[in-house]
């Protein structure tokens, strides 16, 4: 028994696949609740940092440190954005979490430097400010920041 398929059903079909990629490519994210949790956490850094006893700030910047390093692995892998799929670690870039490290670099490098010239310019509460502006950033940029994986990622397939 044979089934010879012609040229448009065998077109269709790959079409077909081509579509399913492009849909579970969409899946590639973070959970929902990453970025606010993240964004709450900086911003109660800044609150504490001003507000709180050194010793505190210290203690909880780590905490949160080794929380965040704790989640990171199946976090910022990309491949559980929903509880709908989980994506094989073939389907995702490996440079994703590198990535979202980076960004986070960046929005460190940012809190210390806002905070530094708030200081300098007699602020009285510049942690707290700049915390609560780059938590601002995280909660806009990182998810854009996904957007543009995606994108990438559908590109390059």
């Amino acid at each position: 028994m044979t089934n010879d398929i012609s040229h448009s059903e065998a077109r269709l079909a790959l079409d077909v696949v081509k579509q399913r990629q492009h849909e579970v490519l969409a899946e590639i994210n973070v959970p929902s609740w990453y970025w606010p949790a993240l964004a709450a956490g900086w911003a109660g850094l800044g609150v504490l940092a001003d507000y709180g006893p050194g010793w505190a700030s210290g203690l909880v910047t780590v905490l949160f440190g080794a929380a965040h390093a704790t989640v990171g692995p199946r976090v910022l892998s990309g491949r559980h954005g929903s509880s709908r799929v989980s994506l094989r670690h073939d389907a995702v870039s490996h440079w994703i979490p590198a990535a979202i490290i980076g960004f986070l670099v960046v929005m460190v490098a940012l809190t210390v430097g806002i905070a530094l010239v708030l200081n300098a310019d007699g602020a009285r509460h510049p942690a707290t400010l700049a915390g609560v502006v780059v938590a601002g950033l995280v909660l806009s940029a990182g998810p854009a920041l996904m957007m543009q994986i995606r994108a990438r990622a559908q590109r390059d397939n």
